[in-house]
């Protein structure tokens, strides 16, 4: 028999007692038992007694209820609740008090109960019905693993609609909590790698030399969120090392491209002291969506289709300039080890000689750029190869191993 599991429903529940009422149900016709946390602060619930009211969540945050409801600052008042409820969140999930997570709410509970998920780790699992699960939901997921459900109709009532919808996102948090999930491979280093269409065979080539060597690969897709998520689990001390194929982000955060992962892509490693082999990968081309989405500015630049939602632009060469001085300052602050390897050959699969993207005077940009401002320090190496050929496969993923024995030497 499957022991019983102890969830989570986060909430307003003065304005969506009756919603959250009938998840509750739900949830213990399964034969779970339910945690409740009120992050109301108009009224008092009326269809639940929450174990956590929204007085004692405020009280975490140092605030009274009282005084959010005298004050009337809706934007303060679910900051305050954020914070206090995060607290809470954490202290149960520390003290294994909790298995799983479910909130419902419009455009306010979904920031809210949002941000209190996104300080739970990947794995934990994260249900949230919301009216916002359709277009950019970039600002509620983060880097983390939040399964959003739409609401279909408003968080407002228990109706022939959202009775499906709290019903099947009831079942989802139960099956998710209910699912055992055996550790494979727990004793294996886990080694992150940067992956793009454009360097795929690199990448899988890579991934097969590591796994011959007892590493265990885990590969992001470097869309922004990619990179993001990468990076957040470097700092939080889940990887060992990591192999950074594909650093395309980075011209979308220089050019205003649509896969931008932000001005600190590149930091974690270095600052989490681990070893970070950094190449140059898809730096050639900024990501846009359709054609017609391209900024008027690009339109004359050097564009590609790479398929019906994703336009890709070659970057120039005073933009490859920027890049190796980026490139460059972001090696220099690494507290670990860390080297630089650049295939001479291209970029990419469209930056080799013949492709649509060859360009060797703004590749040289950024190598001339890269050399001017690195330290002496950091290992730099160049290949007379393009990005996926076998031999920079080969040599990227012995030169992190390099990196990873001088590692264990500082610390023995």
């Amino acid at each position: 028999m499957e022991p019983v599991k102890k969830l989570l429903l986060i909430g307003s529940f003065d304005t969506k007692g009756k919603d959250y009422a009938f998840v509750k149900e739900q949830i213990e016709l399964r034969g779970h038992q339910v945690v409740t946390m009120d992050i109301g602060v108009i009224g008092n619930p009326e269809q639940i007694h929450p174990t956590w009211p929204s007085e004692l969540v405020a009280e975490w945050a140092g605030v009274t209820l009282q005084q959010l409801r005298t004050q009337g600052d809706r934007g303060y008042a679910l900051s305050i609740m954020a914070l206090g409820a995060t607290k809470i969140v954490c202290e149960l999930y520390k003290e294994k008090k909790i298995d799983g997570v479910l909130g419902m709410g419009g455009t306010g509970g979904t920031s809210v109960i949002a941000t209190i998920m996104r300080t739970l780790p990947i794995g934990f699992p994260k249900v949230l019905v919301t009216t916002a699960a359709s277009g950019d939901t970039r600002h509620i997921v983060g880097t983390k693993d939040i399964v959003l459900i739409p609401s279909i109709v408003d968080v407002a009532g228990v109706n022939r609609i959202s009775r499906k919808m709290y019903s099947q996102a009831a079942g989802a948090v139960c099956g998710m909590a209910e699912q055992h999930v055996a550790e494979f491979n727990a004793d294996k280093p886990i080694i992150a790698i940067t992956m793009f269409g454009n360097t795929t065979q690199c990448v899988q080539q890579s991934m097969k030399l590591l796994d011959e060597q007892g590493y265990e690969c885990l590969i992001f897709h470097c869309t922004g969120t990619g990179g993001r998520t990468m990076e957040s689990l470097v700092s939080d001390g889940n990887i060992a090392a990591v192999l950074d194929i594909t650093t395309t982000e980075w011209a979308d955060e220089l050019c205003g491209g649509v896969f931008t992962a932000g001005c600190s892509r590149l930091e974690a490693p270095g600052l989490a002291g681990i070893p970070h082999v950094i190449v140059p990968g898809c730096i050639d081309m900024v990501n846009f969506g359709p054609f017609e989405t391209v900024p008027k500015v690009y339109k004359d630049r050097n564009l590609n289709a790479w398929n019906s939602d994703v336009t890709l632009m070659r970057t120039n060469v005073d933009e490859n300039k920027q890049l190796g001085q980026i490139f460059a300052e972001k090696a220099n602050k690494a507290n670990g080890p860390v080297a630089i390897v650049v295939p001479t050959k291209g970029y990419s699969i469209l930056g080799e000689n013949g492709q649509r993207f060859h360009d060797a005077e703004a590749d040289a940009a950024f190598v001339n750029s890269l050399k001017e401002h690195i330290k002496p320090s950091i290992e730099y190496e160049e290949l007379a190869c393009n990005i996926n050929d076998y031999a920079f496969s080969h040599f990227v993923v012995k030169k992190l191993l390099q990196l990873l024995k001088k590692k264990e030497g500082l610390n023995s």
